[in-house]
Formats: C-alpha cells, sequence, structure tokens
C-alpha cells in the first residue's frame, strides 16, 4: 500500500514576488511625499492610497499604518519607515494570494455543501488527477492532519497540510 503525505495539490506555493527595487521605492517615496520635507504624514499617505491605489483610507486607518512602521514616533515616515510599510504590504499581499488559492484548492478536494475533505472525496479528486488511492490510503493521508479526529479535514487542517 503506497500512501502520499498529501495529495497532489492543483495550487503550487506562490513564487515570491520581487519586492519593489530601492530605486522604485525612492521614486514612489517621493510622489506620496506631496511637500518634499522628506517625511510622508498620515494625510499624504491617504492622498496618495486614494490616487495611486484607489484605496480609500480613513484618518485613523491612516495613523495606525503610519504608527505600525514609525520607529522614531515621531508620526511620519521617512524612507526607511516607509521602505518597511511597503515590504509589510507585499507580504500581506502575498499571503492573500495563497490563501485565496488554497481557497480553491480546496474547493476542488472537497464534498460538495460540506465545508471539509472527506476519504471519499480525496479519493475523488485524486482518481481525477490519475492518481488512484484506495479509500483506505485516503483515509491514512487524512488521519495524519486531522487534528481533531473527526476523519476529515477542515480547511485549516488542510492548510496545515499544505505547509507542510
Amino acid at each position: 500500500m503506497v500512501v502520499a503525505t498529501k495529495p497532489m495539490a492543483v495550487v503550487s506555493k506562490p513564487k515570491p514576488k520581487p519586492c519593489a527595487s530601492a530605486s522604485e521605492l525612492g521614486s514612489l517615496f517621493a510622489a506620496f511625499d506631496k511637500d518634499s520635507d522628506g517625511r510622508i504624514s498620515a494625510a499624504e499617505l491617504r492622498v496618495c492610497m486614494r490616487a495611486t491605489l484607489g484605496e480609500e483610507v480613513s484618518a485613523e486607518d491612516a495613523e495606525a499604518l503610519v504608527a505600525s512602521v514609525d520607529a522614531d514616533g515621531d508620526g511620519l515616515l521617512d524612507a526607511d519607515e516607509f521602505a518597511r510599510l511597503v515590504h509589510h504590504a507585499e507580504v500581506v499581499e502575498e499571503e492573500a494570494e495563497r490563501h485565496r488559492g488554497l481557497r480553491l484548492a480546496f474547493g476542488m478536494y472537497e464534498m460538495e455543501g460540506e465545508g471539509c475533505i472527506t476519504p471519499t472525496s480525496l479519493k475523488r479528486m485524486l482518481s481525477r488527477l490519475g492518481a488512484h488511492q484506495e479509500i483506505d490510503d485516503c483515509r491514512a493521508m487524512i488521519c495524519r492532519f486531522d487534528l481533531d479526529g473527526d476523519g476529515v479535514l477542515s480547511f485549516d487542517e488542510f492548510k496545515i497540510m499544505m505547509n507542510a
């Protein structure tokens, strides 16, 4: 009996997107720094996010974004702090994209309307992918990541499995 550690995924781990280059960050910083004082205020951040990204950001959210990376506590972003904010946004976007991909893959494996992957639904999907497994093999695959012991995989258990 051959037991795979995890089912073949339809979605692979995303390739890391290149981070903005130093010159790109410099240009972006200059565009956001409307008064050219070498600092970006929460108000400047709001205006530029609306203009460049189409994102409506409340004053409170803009202040929270600034505070999240404001190392010197002056309430303004210098170039390094701005770079940290951009990097954080890139990481958040990559995580969101991976989550969407995992949701899509989970949906392909799950039993319709059940919200979980059962041994039967796993067997069915693996067969569609050309990996014919016995139902006992599918149970064993699920068992390795079935943290609550209910015999099926929830989305959270599926995420753990796909990250293993």
